[in-house]
């Protein structure tokens, strides 16, 4: 399920983002975290599977879409659909429209036609 980022989920939020390649850098990282609570525009999401958190999906709201700015998940998860999971749940939870950034772009367009079939 899908968790809402909050400040006590920090460490366990970094860790996760930090899988991404683009954001490596520590200092890139720690401004990535600042942007998801200062932006009221930004929503970070953790995926929670049982009382693990395996995977993270951060989106930017505007024009009427999610834009996914990060989408990750913890490597001995990868392959069992928790990415698919989480798109279906932002789509469950209102986000009719999903949309990628340049950095999700290829993974997020793979995952739009499979979205649309189990809709």
């Amino acid at each position: 399920m899908l968790v809402r980022y909050k400040k006590a989920l920090e460490k366990i939020a970094m860790g996760l983002i930090s899988l991404m390649p683009q954001e490596k850098d520590i200092k890139r990282l720690m401004e990535t975290i600042q942007q998801y609570e200062q932006n009221e525009n930004w929503t970070l999401f953790l995926w929670k599977d049982g009382e693990e958190y395996v995977g993270a999906i951060g989106i930017a709201e505007g024009n009427d879409a999610a834009i996914v700015q990060h989408i990750t998940v913890i490597p001995s998860y990868r392959g069992e659909g928790v990415a698919l999971k989480m798109l279906h749940e932002l789509r469950n939870m209102g986000y009719e429209h999903i949309q990628a950034n340049e950095d999700t772009s290829a993974f997020v367009q793979k995952c739009i036609p499979i979205l649309k079939e189990v809709d």
